[in-house]
């Protein structure tokens, strides 16, 4: 139901680009647990492949060889799909309960924690060195404006969480509501999932998880004094959708209870709208719209559908999305219809109509949709005859991102050569367009407006240049809201470059090149490329404080904005979906010749990247052109495609990566799953593969079958570890700081280990 890297907030108020964050936490080492079922076989010679792996990785760092991990036993399941065998050897992962399952994520992070931690002195002081720069600055995300107030998310110095925070929009202090560690047991964390203000900002209802679990639980408290009401409603992962204006209640979505028997790919299906009336019991709350509840408004399983109110409407506004869909469907009805039991919905726009998003003035709705135009365009209905449409801006050759009403302009966020823009358009159309004028070139970032005050707020930020939140109206051009100061960080040593590589078909492909002003043609930098492409999600410009730790080493930090991403529009993002997806993955090994051809790197010096649905790009690179990275980083990534949609997020997933029950689908399905490509004898990059046991997106087991798989196949001699954390979750999406610094770490130290740099190689010390 959810993309697998943005979460699928339904708080419109919640900022669209997070700062990264990733998972980790330190376990404590534990024993061995090889005990096995009696019928379960090992692979032929998989322990000398093993012991050929880790004992040159302890040898590498100088020291006595640590005892890898015992084999993963098979146990091969067999399935056939249109005449095809595929056989699956670690089948009884994705069993939770089995206790190999667990066993074996105990040993291999036990293990892995053994190897990293040989690296020693180096380690330490690049952890010492991640932490002082993280912690150098302040972070501010999730802004939004009611009325003369803003609401944020902010992150300080010292803070392992972001905490909510209210302030006036003229300037002052902020006022903390709410800490999400207040009273966290050690070793644990808690995050904020999604909040929504109400509609005069006196009240503020909130999602809240533990472990990065994404289980909100659904709170209440009061702006004026902070304090809680009664309010703790589970299962509300998708959050509280709008406030009736009178503040009496809201409306929110909720999973249906599961038990021990539920199927696993039933547990985040058929999300339900109620109206919940504050101080009442949950139990006692009414269903309001969702599946089976009106057979005039069809609704199916896999839906997520939430209703909104905009101030000063009549009107709400039922929003279905479909799955991980991008194309949604909106009905109308007054809100004294839905609150009567007896809402006349109105049709206003469904699939065909390929809008993507909306926002609401009084009487009229504003779409934005690629109907016919890749790039996006503008259209409206009064809802007092929702027959009409009329034209506000047709398609650009900028990409269109969003929309937001304001009383005086609707604001448009614009997306061009990799630069953001904000339109201003006057709701006379008689009147020019204006475009804002930014003090500086890097993307928009969570942009917030308010229908009854003139103006919008939005994050600017670049690859060398952090994050700033700005407010513009006729009256003021351009204003620093101060809710968050500037990086202390000096970056003038450092620049960004934006090329186009040629792929396999001839497509151009940008690429974001990140280095030391000055730096050396000469293929020595050790070089990190991420990749992503998946849900037309662009890879904008942003200021990592961390980075540089880095950047200063020599490295260069590099993005491929490979197709299946937004960043020319719809038409980039069909590219690469379903049958395509293939595309995705040239495009990246494009990217990775371009850097080695061009001399920013080679082969023993470059590293990949992928995240999630970054999954297919990085598990393609290792496997179909496993000599071209000496290392990988395999982050919470999908890594066994023909099984993803047997997991609980796995059936939402299926409109944008396809599905084993069509043939043309299942054949590149097959052909992009990692696990399933890794070949016996071949010598593979040093992969590292992170997860956290809480992930309710990308399930554990995926990242496990891959490292059992690889870990019997490779003859490189390079480590094949996997990190798990058992309070983590997706990643970068619900880690506390210390677990955000202590993945980092890992990875740089990891990569910078197999990459060659000086200070990561055999250290005596290290022994001890």
């Amino acid at each position: 139901m959810q993309p697998l890297l943005n979460a699928a907030h339904t708080n419109k108020a919640a900022s669209q680009q997070q700062e990264k964050r990733f998972t980790l936490r330190a376990f404590e080492m534990i024993g061995e647990n090889p005990a096995a079922a009696p019928s379960v076989l090992l692979e032929e010679n998989v322990q000398r492949r093993l012991l050929a792996t880790f004992g040159l990785a302890a040898c590498l760092l100088g020291n006595t060889p640590l005892t890898p991990p015992p084999a993963a036993p098979i146990d091969a399941v067999t399935d056939h799909f249109f005449g095809h065998k595929v056989v699956d050897r670690y089948r009884y992962f994705e069993n939770e309960h089995d206790p190999r399952t667990d066993a074996f994520y105990q040993q291999q992070n036990t293990y892995t924690r053994a190897v990293l931690a040989q690296l020693g002195s180096a380690r330490e002081r690049l952890a010492q060195r991640i932490r002082k720069l993280d912690r150098s600055s302040t972070s501010v995300g999730s802004v939004a404006r009611v009325k003369n107030w803003y609401f944020f998310e902010r992150q300080g110095p010292q803070d392992e969480a972001s905490k909510l925070y209210v302030r006036a929009a003229g300037g002052g202090p902020a006022r903390l509501l709410l800490d999400p560690m207040r009273g966290v047991p050690h070793g644990t964390h808690r995050t904020i999932d999604w909040f929504l203000p109400s509609l005069d900002g006196s009240l503020v209802t909130y999602g809240i998880s533990a472990g990065g679990s994404e289980d909100s639980v659904l709170h209440v408290l009061r702006v004026g004094d902070g304090k809680q009401s009664v309010e703790a409603i589970d299962r509300t992962r998708f959050g509280a959708t709008g406030w009736l204006p009178d503040n009496s209640a809201l409306l929110y979505l909720r999973l249906p209870p599961i038990t021990a028997a539920t199927p696993v790919t039933e547990r985040e299906r058929n999300p339900r709208v109620y109206l919940h009336t504050l101080g009442s019991s949950p139990e006692q709350d009414r269903l309001i719209f969702g599946a089976g509840v009106d057979p005039a408004v069809p609704v199916l399983p896999d839906d997520i559908p939430s209703l909104s109110i905009a101030p000063n409407s009549p009107y709400v506004i039922a929003d279905i999305a479909h799955g991980v869909s991008n194309e949604q469907t909106f009905y109308a009805a007054t809100i004294a219809g839905v609150l009567s039991g007896q809402p006349h919905w109105i049709k206003l726009v469904d699939v065909a109509d390929a809008v993507t998003g909306a926002d609401v003035h009084g009487s009229t709705i504003y779409f934005l949709s690629h109907q016919n135009a890749p790039n996006f365009r503008i259209f409206a209905i009064d809802l007092t005859h929702p027959e009409l449409r009329r034209s506000i801006l047709p398609t650009r050759t900028a990409v269109l991102e969003q929309i937001g009403v304001a009383s005086d302009a609707l604001y448009v966020r614009t997306l061009e050569g990799g630069i953001g823009h904000i339109l201003r358009l006057p709701y006379n159309q008689k009147s020019a367009i204006g475009t804002i004028h930014l003090p500086f070139n890097g993307a928009i970032t969570g942009m917030t407006t308010d229908p009854r005050i003139p103006g919008v707020t939005f994050g600017l930020t670049s690859w060398t240049h952090s994050l700033l939140w700005y407010r513009s109206d006729r009256v003021h051009p351009i204003i620093d809201t101060q809710l968050k100061p500037l990086s202390p960080i000096n970056t003038n040593a450092y620049t960004s470059l934006e090329v186009k590589v040629r792929s396999a078909d001839g497509t151009l492909v940008p690429l974001s090149i990140i280095l030391k002003r000055g730096s050396k043609r000469d293929g020595s930098h050790p070089t990190y490329l991420e990749g992503y492409g998946a849900y037309g999600i662009t890879l904008d410009p942003y200021f990592s404080a961390t980075r540089m730790a880095w950047l200063e080493r020599g490295g260069i930090y590099a993005i491929a904005h490979v197709r299946g991403g937004g960043e020319y529009g719809e038409s980039w993002h069909a590219a690469a979906k379903r049958s395509l997806k293939q595309r995705s993955v040239d495009d990246y090994l494009a990217c990775a010749h371009y850097l080695i051809d061009h001399q920013y790197t080679s082969s023993q010096h470059l590293a990949g990247e992928g995240t999630s649905a970054g999954g297919f790009v990085i598990g393609g690179a290792i496997t179909q052109e496993p000599g071209l990275l000496a290392a990988a980083l395999d982050v919470v990534g999908v890594s066994d495609a023909l099984r993803s949609e047997f997991s609980a997020n796995g059936p939402s997933n299926i409109p944008e990566f396809g599905t084993v029950t069509n043939e043309s689908e299942f054949l590149s399905l097959r052909a992009l799953d990692a696990y399933q490509q890794v070949k016996d004898g071949t010598p593979y990059p040093a992969v590292m593969l992170i997860t956290g046991r809480n992930d309710p997106r990308v399930p554990s087991w995926e990242l496990a079958k891959f490292t059992a798989r690889l870990q019997a196949a490779t003859t490189s001699g390079k480590p094949i570890l996997l990190r798990v954390d058992n309070d983590g979750g997706h990643g970068f999406l619900a880690s506390s700081r210390t677990q955000s610094e202590q993945l980092l770490t890992d990875e740089y130290s990891f990569l910078l280990w197999q990459l060659g740099d000086p200070l990561f190689t055999a250290k005596p010390e290290a022994a001890h």
